[in-house]
């Protein structure tokens, strides 16, 4: 027996590192217990010390590529492999090395993302490294992410990145960078924060991704407590979500996590909550509108969990108050029967914050210290706090269980918290589960409740001393669950698999009954345990009853052609997968004597019946399977002899052999006899002779079905003894077995697996085994070998028939025995590619050790397939299934080694699914159960078995793929697909040898070759598209590819194969170009690697611990290698040239198809770039395209030529600028001395050449208002600037090209009537690129054009096509940007004719073109100095409402206005205070579109008014003094009572109207600005709002009704804008003071719509009410003095308010309250008198009444406020509701609604609901909820 245990126990460690010679940081534990781990410390080593070598080796040469590449993909490979076995040193300088590789310049972006990539797995242990060890600079880092992010030229096409450049290097570095950093952060981005400007949220996310916040309590006074009061109180005066409050939480949560207990966040504890709560979106109320910018800038849910972890705990216990709050107030919203789009965060709530707390607790108790700050003991998490957070999510999370989304997230929850509470978690989820077994009405709850059970099922078997009792609930559950295999339906057959193999899993299925007696040590759960365990037998033997009912009921009735079809259905498929597993699993946990029964039952069952292979036979074959892979010995001494004999009793008649369908006894037994040899290899030995006599028989018969199955048994023969796997999966190492009698089983329920003494028993074949593996081979392998190759030959003839079932054998023989052929060997291919370093692969040992004497079939295998592969294309090319089983054998030959790839993928993910569900977060990794950690282990072996990292590519490999790439070119599209996804994967695994293919795949594309076919082109072009997942030829991003791949592509076009009549052929190119323009990034020309990245390779090199393989270059090679990076920069760029002139041929062939003509000018727009120019001869091209026939390359042309004008444009040179005004010393934001300078001054404007050249500009607006920069960069004055205006001979070629045909009148003319031209009619929106063009043509040639544009301008401005205006528009904005650096004279004349233009342009504006005439103004005006643009301000002031043209105009001409202001932000008071002044007279205009204009003007006039910390009081208009001015006006409106009717005749009629009308259309402008102010301002003003509040309660009406009035419904939308909106602490009384005023008035709406606006209100800021004692008792005094209001609305309003109040536990439900309540309802009410019939009934109600109502609306509202549970008061408060329902109406009805809700909500739980009440109250309550009789 070659049997040996992995590991010898602990003292592995010290002796390794002695052998290692150096400690290293973490390596995978799972690799010392493979079976052949003493080899492995050698091998990694080696591999290291050549990895070390040769890496430092190419950054010393300066090879990029391929040396650095190709050795920094093999320290990825070695990390996944191996972990991060290396020591600190190497740590600390591969970290280095891979952080200035990251670093360099002008690195092309897909190599910058490999090396990310690699940095932050390096530095994905932070624990590893701490601070002394390694500093890492951070701004290389942020210089890279802002040439990234905010690149200048990406928009322009002169960059190509890929779409998602996502570094994460940012959050792994943050810890190391120097202790200085923070200030310097802080210096570089403050300038940024101007919150009107887009700086702001690049600024913040700066700050998220930099700040770091692990710095040691000693140096925090460097780190965040630079910043933290800065930026918290930034967030908690902001009060309107902007887009950056986001960054701004994430920045806090990881603050708060990193510093527990450093931080005191008490204060802000009720503002966080707040936020978190309006974050979450939920629905309040009746009338609420949603802003929209609330859903897109909620906060993310990660974080948010992160931050309430990290709050919770310490002293003050306000957290875990306000979080139990939070959880009270939503509890509602997880009940199932409440569904919408917040749905799913509010489960991702419930799902992470259980795990962040397990995070948090395991890190306080459990996990090593590390050089991390630890919390101190202060704020860590007593027992107490524990309880209290279990006990707050318990209510949701049992709510949840039931959700529409599903259970899991329930499941997950359950099982984090389970961890830390158990008894307080599973009983009641145990409470939830046995009923649900017994229901058969709703197979839901079981689902669910089975999926929880599984989530909580170790804590629930290992007991442990909170929740001893667990363990007793086991076999109940067990039994129960057992109905659950059902055949009807799925997916409770599913659930309940899994959740039996799960706890059997846990569990050894020993009877232990008899210890009761035998001992008498045992604690009274043990001994219920025992004696329940005595039930185990019954259970498994019950189990098998069902699963055999289940496969009786599965077998298929079948016709003769549904046989043909082998593969069973996905959900069959399924079920077979969970029986399977689910069997083993309980075979493996049995004792011996239970394993004996079952074996019997299943012996007797399989072989009493006879089953049809396809769903019943797999499934029985599978029990049977299972039942000798647990004991191979008992189980094959029943079997094989059975099958063995049946079979060769069938086969003794002679005619078997060659009939088509075989008898059903003989294809069963043999498929039992395939699947029960699936066992341990050394145990099939004593067998060998019959299964081979067998195979002998069987693998010739002429039935396919038969032979399938014989193959499947010689596969399974040689796979069981070839391979090295672990024979036993069980719970303990070593079984249940035990010969010590003092050995209790039920001590080890649910134990963890013990990594350290797995002891894993190895199958590892032995030289017998291995000796009969070859025997097979060389008895029933050769001789099919030889038939096929004398067929090939052409020697012997071979049906087709014949030839495929040879084919099955030679597969399953490659198949079954693979792992013992060596690879496939020979000579590399020679030339492929240069370079200094070795490229060798790495061999792994996977403890096979091949034996080279025999013959390696794999070679023979190889050569007779090629010789078979010629034969059966040149002569029956149809025969496509032999042609299918040829190809999956080359894939095999080619990677097999033991495993496949997608079988291994898969299992790793089941392998995560499982540990996921069953982990034990809180006590640390690796706590899995045993047979987890075997899975690991083995996934472990298999890894390495599959890693085929940089193969290198050997002839054979060559042969092979040249085979691939002609079947990939074949006739038949089915052998081509399946070729070509083999050919790919093959590309992908050896080095370099696509350079080797593409040439032979273009041959097919080449337009000389005549003998091409169709089919041969179709083929090709795939080959070049690539799958998905893999790589795409056409595309591979060298120089050296694609300019090869991208001409030949254009040139297909004249290909006698291509026609562009076949749709197929069209959609493939169409499918290239996209790829190719989706995949492309811009490739690198320059490949310099810096001298910093040398010195730090050098260290490398020469650091212990394996020494580096290669010796540092000597002084010949350094010259050299300096010579080959030059060598190869040059190589580049005369790739690029010569790719860019092959393109321009192709086109300029005037026969290429159209279709080829736009691919080529797509492949030519990306060769823009914004290190090199484009070659003249493309610049003449594209030029010239601008006057392109087709619409599309028209497009791409105008892209292209802005980009060559930003490639032409002269650069200009700036210096640093001093203020005169010395800055303030603290932070001082906003107007202030040192930053009025900037502002526009009309006083002060340029008039003049000298005053506009001692202007200093700045054009950006962000400077200067938060703080300043430490060098403000302006430009320097005009004398040092490039020279303006050139002539033709100053320019160089590229620009006299552009200047010739712009100045060409002809091709202007052309140029204009193109671009005027209608698109898609009514889609068409100003072009940026349109924009960029023009703006480039003025900024680089002056004016020189605008002589010939002139007359065009001025004719489309006349023209009111839209079309035409769009055209203009876009001219101008290009014009008035693009004359940013003109002279002082040119601007003037400029202006001089552009004023009179734009009024005009003004003056004809239309619906269609306002759109575009404002964008174009916003445009001009972006960041620009306002100085330098005041002609256009001036003359945009004049007089925008002026009635000429019409309201319409009047609107226009606002709302360009206010886009060129609103770009401006806070550097033009005096224009907004004029603006202001001349609107404020104007706000009673009477048509609507004006008014809805001059709203939004109003809200960027005041926008810049903001109550913002540190903020001055702004220069701009202020809010508080508009508001007073507006009241006045308003008076009339305040002071009467009547209601305000909207009688206002629309035209301005007979003389002045009364200020009443006047008010009422000033009231309408008013509430246009409100509306729009509420979701565009930073700060809501509040205090001015509450002036207005008195005004809209009168006018919003109650109902929704759509056909009021529009002032009405703008009243009811601003109520309910304002309501949502954020209020600061100090607010809050005064809203409150201001809501009982109006709750006094005489209006009932006014009284009726203040309680919807409390709702909403209170719900909002819930938390800030709440800190607030006064303001609680102040709601609660409103609400009920509402409840006695005289109009029936208000009451039942205020009962609603009340009982949503009480719901969220705003109000508490206390005795006085109901007291108070039932005094009410006791009211007497007068007698009735009788009255005369047809007398006037009084309608006003009496007092009494309505106290009386009052009291019962008020009971009502305490019942219905708990709509899911009964709590103790309520049965008799139903009872004290009862008496009242024969009072007199409104009462009676009140009552009967309260009954029927209260029987709606309780109706599905009645069950448990009625354990509340007495009996007697029962007898009422029915007779109350049972309908009473209508003819009482």
């Amino acid at each position: 027996q070659e049997r040996r245990l992995a590991g010898g126990g602990c003292n592995m460690k010290k002796d390794a590192s002695e052998t290692r010679g150096f400690v290293p940081q973490k390596d995978i534990v799972y690799n010392k217990l493979l079976p052949y781990a003493d080899n492995l410390d050698a091998e990694s080593n080696e591999i290291l010390s050549k990895i070390k070598g040769n890496l430092g080796r190419a950054v010393e040469l300066r090879e990029l590529w391929p040396g650095v590449l190709f050795w920094t993909r093999k320290l990825s490979t070695y990390l996944r492999l191996y972990g991060r076995k290396f020591s600190k040193e190497d740590h600390v300088l591969f970290v280095r090395l891979l952080y200035e590789l990251v670093t360099i310049p002008k690195l092309e972006i897909s190599m910058m993302q490999g090396f990310a990539r690699l940095l932050v797995n390096l530095l994905k242990k932070k624990d590893l490294l701490s601070r002394d060890d390694l500093e890492l600079p951070w701004r290389p880092l942020y210089e890279l992410y802002d040439r990234i992010l905010y690149s200048k030229t990406e928009h322009l096409g002169l960059n190509w990145f890929p779409r998602y450049v996502y570094d994460p290097t940012h959050t792994s570095t943050k810890s190391y960078f120097p202790e200085s950093a923070t200030q310097e952060m802080l210096d570089e981005w403050r300038p940024l924060l101007c919150p009107f400007d887009v700086t702001m949220q690049r600024a913040i996310s700066y700050f998220e991704l930099f700040l770091p916040t692990t710095l040691p309590p000693e140096l925090q006074h460097k780190g965040f407590k630079l910043w933290f009061d800065e930026l918290i109180s930034l967030w908690v005066s902001v009060q309107n979500l902007p887009v950056w409050e986001v960054h701004l939480v994430n920045l806090f949560a990881r603050l708060a996590n990193d510093n527990i207990g450093y931080i005191d966040w008490d204060p802000y504890i009720p503002k966080i909550f707040t936020r978190i709560l309006r974050s979450l979106n939920l629905p309040v109320g009746t009338s609420q509108m949603l802003v929209s910018r609330y859903l897109t800038n909620a906060y993310d849910i990660n974080h948010i969990v992160i931050w309430v972890a990290a709050l919770l705990g310490g002293p003050s216990k306000q957290a875990q108050a306000q979080l139990s709050g939070l959880f009270n107030s939503i509890t509602s919203f997880f009940h199932p029967s409440n569904h919408g789009r917040w749905l799913m965060k509010l489960m991702k709530l419930l799902q992470r914050l259980p795990m962040s707390v397990v995070k948090r607790l395991h890190r306080e108790r459990y996990r090593q210290p590390t050089w991390l700050t630890p919390i101190p003991e202060s704020h860590r998490f007593t027992e107490q706090d524990i309880t209290d957070f279990v006990e707050s999510m318990k209510q949701p999370v049992l709510l949840a269980m039931f959700s529409k989304t599903g259970s899991l997230d329930a499941a997950q929850a359950l099982q984090n918290l389970a961890l830390m509470r158990p008894e307080l978690v599973i009983p009641p989820v145990l409470e939830k589960t046995y009923p649900a077994m017994e229901t058969l009405t709703e197979p839901h709850q079981l689902t669910a409740t089975l999926s929880c059970m599984i989530g909580v099922a170790r804590s629930l078997v290992a007991g442990g001393e909170r929740f001893p009792e667990g363990p007793t609930h086991m076999l109940p559950l067990l039994m129960r669950a057992l109905p659950g295999v059902d055949p009807n339906d799925f997916s409770k057959c599913m659930i309940t698999f899994q959740f039996i193999a799960t706890f059997a899993t846990l569990v050894p299925l020993v009877d232990c009954s008899s210890a009761v007696h035998d001992r008498n040590d045992l604690t009274q759960v043990e001994r219920e345990m025992c004696s329940a365990s005595a039930e185990f037998e019954d259970f498994v033997l019950q189990f098998m009853d069902r699963c055999f009912a289940l496969i009786d009921s599965s077998t298929p009735e079948q016709t003769r052609e549904e046989i043909e079809n082998e593969k069973m259905t996905h959900l069959e498929s399924l079920v077979e997968l969970g029986l399977s597993s689910t069997f083993s699993t309980i075979l493996t946990q049995c004792s011996r004597e239970i394993f004996q029964i079952a074996l019997q039952k299943v012996f007797n069952f399989a072989t009493t019946n006879i089953f049809e292979t396809r769903v019943a036979g797999r499934m029985v074959a599978d029990m049977c399977r299972a039942a000798t892979k647990c004991h191979p010995e008992e189980s094959l001494k029943l079997f094989v002899p059975h099958c063995c004999t049946t079979i060769t009793m069938i086969t003794a008649n002679e005619d078997v052999q060659d009939e088509e369908e075989l008898d059903k006894e003989l294809l069963w037994n043999l498929q039992l006899l395939s699947e029960v040899t699936r066992v341990d290899g050394d145990k099939l030995l004593p067998y060998s002779t019959q299964l081979v006599q067998i195979l002998q028989l069987t693998l010739h018969l002429k039935c396919k079905q038969g032979y399938s199955l014989a193959c499947n048994l010689l596969y399974h023969v040689q796979r069981s003894s070839s391979l090295i796997y672990p024979i036993e999966y069980y719970s303990v190492p070593g079984g249940f077995h035990k010969a010590d009698k003092d050995y209790l089983p039920i001590k080890d329920w649910g134990r963890p697996g013990d990594l350290w003494n797995l002891d894993i028993c190895w199958h590892v074949p032995n030289t017998e085994e291995r000796a009969f593996v070859f025997y097979t081979l060389d008895l029933l392998l050769q001789p099919e070998l030889q038939k096929l190759k004398s067929y090939a030959e052409g020697e012997q003839d071979m049906s087709r028939d014949d030839v495929l079932q040879s084919l099955s054998i030679v597969q399953h023989c490659l198949l079954g025995a693979g792992s013992l052929m060596p690879p496939l060997s020979g000579e590399p291919v020679p030339e492929l590619i240069h370079s200094m370093v070795h490229l060798d692969e790495t061999r792994l040992y996977t403890g096979v050790d091949y034996d080279l004497s025999r013959e390696n079939y794999r070679e023979v295998i190889c050569r007779v397939m090629r010789k078979l592969l010629q034969h059966i294309l040149e002569h029956s090319e149809d025969d496509t299934k032999s042609l299918f089983s040829i190809i999956k054998i080359i894939s095999d030959l080619l990677h097999f080694k033991g495993s496949h790839k997608h079988e291994f993928d898969s299992r790793w993910k089941s392998f995560s699914l499982v540990k996921k569900s069953m982990e034990n977060r809180l006590h640390g990794s690796k706590q899995h159960i045993r047979a987890l950690l075997v899975d690991r282990v083995m996934l472990q072996h298999e890894l390495r078995n599959l890693t085929v990292e940089g193969c290198e590519y050997r002839q054979v490999h060559q042969e092979l793929l040249t085979d691939l790439l002609r079947l990939s070119t074949s006739t038949y599209s089915q052998v081509r697909s399946r070729a070509q996804d083999v050919l790919f994967t093959a590309l992908g695994t050896y080095n370099f040898c696509c350079r080797d293919l593409i040439p032979r795949v273009l041959e097919f594309l080449e337009p000389s070759r005549t003998d091409v076919t169709q089919q041969q082109f179709k083929g090709a072009m795939y080959c070049l598209l690539g799958n998905h997942s893999g790589l795409c030829l056409a595309n591979l991003q060298y120089w050296d590819c694609i300019a090869l791949t991208w001409p030949a592509i254009v040139r297909s076009g004249f290909s006698s194969a291509m026609s562009l009549e076949k749709p197929s052929i069209v959609r493939l190119f169409d499918d290239l170009a996209d790829k190719v323009h989706r995949q492309y990034e811009t490739i690198g020309i320059d490949f310099s690697i810096p001298e910093s990245c040398r010195a730090v390779a050098l260290q490398l090199m020469n650091s212990g611990g394996p020494q580096a393989s290669e010796s540092v270059a000597s002084e010949q090679e350094e010259p050299r290698g300096m010579q080959r990076q030059e060598q190869k920069n040059a190589d580049s760029v005369r790739l690029y040239g010569k790719l860019v002139q092959d393109l321009l041929d192709c086109l300029n062939d005037r026969n290429l198809p159209w279709k080829f003509e736009h691919i080529s000018t797509g492949f030519l727009s990306l060769m823009l770039r914004d290190d090199h120019p484009l070659p003249s001869s493309a610049v003449l091209f594209f030029v010239e395209s601008l006057n392109h026939d087709s619409l599309l390359v028209r497009k791409v042309a105008i892209a292209a030529v802005a980009g060559i004008m930003k490639q032409l444009k002269r650069p200009h040179k700036k210096h640093t600028e001093t203020s005169s005004i010395p800055e303030p010393d603290e932070v001082c934001v906003g107007d202030r001395p040192d930053n009025q300078w900037l502002l526009y001054d009309s006083t002060r404007l340029p008039h003049s050449q000298q005053d506009w050249e001692d202007c200093h500009f700045v054009e950006k607006t962000h400077w200067g208002y938060y703080s300043w920069p430490q060098k403000l960069m302006v430009y320097a004055p005009p004398k040092d600037q490039p020279k303006q205006g050139l002539t033709r001979d100053e320019m160089n070629e590229r620009e006299q090209i552009v200047y010739d045909h712009f100045s060409d009148p002809a091709f202007i003319d052309k140029l204009i009537k193109f671009l005027s031209l209608e698109d898609r009619k009514g889609k068409d929106k100003f072009s940026p690129r349109r924009f960029c063009l023009f703006k480039g043509l003025f900024r680089n040639f002056g004016d020189a054009f605008l002589p010939l544009l002139w007359p065009h301008m001025e004719r489309l401005v006349v023209d009111t096509h839209e079309s035409a205006q769009r055209c203009v528009a876009e001219i101008i904005s290009g014009l008035i940007r693009g004359s940013k650096h003109w002279s002082y004279s040119k601007v003037e004349k400029l202006w001089a004719m552009l004023c009179p233009l734009l009024r005009r342009a003004l003056s004809n504006i239309t619906v269609e073109t306002y759109a575009d005439w404002g964008t174009c103004i916003a445009t001009a005006c972006e960041s620009r100095d306002p100085r330098k643009l005041h002609w256009l301000f001036e003359m945009l002031m004049e007089s925008p409402v002026n009635g000429e043209g019409g309201s319409f105009v009047d609107a226009c001409r606002l709302y360009v206005l206010q886009g060129g202001l609103a770009q401006q932000e806070w550097r033009v008071p005096e224009l907004l205070h004029r603006l202001l002044q001349y609107l404020e007279p104007k706000l009673t205009q009477v048509y609507k579109n004006v008014r809805e204009r001059i709203g939004s003007v109003l809200t960027y006039i005041f926008m810049i008014d903001v109550n913002l910390p540190n903020t001055q009081p702004t220069l701009s208009p202020r809010i508080s003094e508009f508001t007073e001015r507006i009241l006045v006006r308003l008076k009339p409106l305040l002071d009467g009572d009547e209601e305000i009717q909207n009688h206002v005749i629309e035209e301005n009629g007979a003389g002045e109207q009364d200020e009443r009308t006047q008010a009422i259309k000033l009231l309408k402008t008013v509430l246009k600005w409100l509306m729009t102010s509420a979701g565009r301002s930073f700060s809501s003003a509040v205090p001015q709002q509450l002036q207005l509040l008195p005004l809209l309660f009168k006018i919003a009406p109650v109902e929704n009704d759509d056909s009021y009035d529009e002032l009405k419904r703008d009243a009811k939308t601003c109520l309910s804008l304002m309501s949502q909106g954020l209020l600061y602490p100090e607010q809050i009384s005064e809203v409150l003071r201001t809501l009982k005023k109006i709750a006094g008035s005489n209006s009932w709406h006014a009284r009726h719509s203040v309680l919807t606006y409390l709702q909403i209100m209170v719900f909002y800021n819930l938390f800030t009410f709440m800190s607030n004692q006064k303001s609680v008792s102040d709601v609660r005094g409103l609400v009920m003095s509402l409840l006695e209001d005289e109009q029936l609305e208000v009451r039942e309003m205020a009962a609603t308010t009340l009982s949503g109040f009480l719901q969220c536990n705003f109000l508490m439900m206390d005795t006085a309250m109901q007291a108070h309540f039932e005094a009410l309802c006791k009211t007497r009410l007068p007698k009735r008198r009788r009255r005369e019939l047809g007398s006037v009934v009084d309608t006003i109600p009496s007092a009494d009444l309505v106290r009386r109502h009052a009291g019962v609306l008020g009971l009502s509202a305490c019942i219905l406020s708990s709509p899911y549970d009964v709590p103790a008061w309520m049965p008799q408060l139903l009872m004290n509701l009862s008496v009242h329902l024969n009072d007199t109406q409104p009462i009676e009805m009140t009552v009967k609604k309260t009954l029927s809700n209260f029987r709606r909500t309780h109706h599905d739980n009645w069950q448990e609901h009625k354990q509340q009440f007495t009996d007697d109250q029962l007898l009422v309550l029915t007779d109350l909820l049972v309908s009473p009789c209508y003819y009482a």
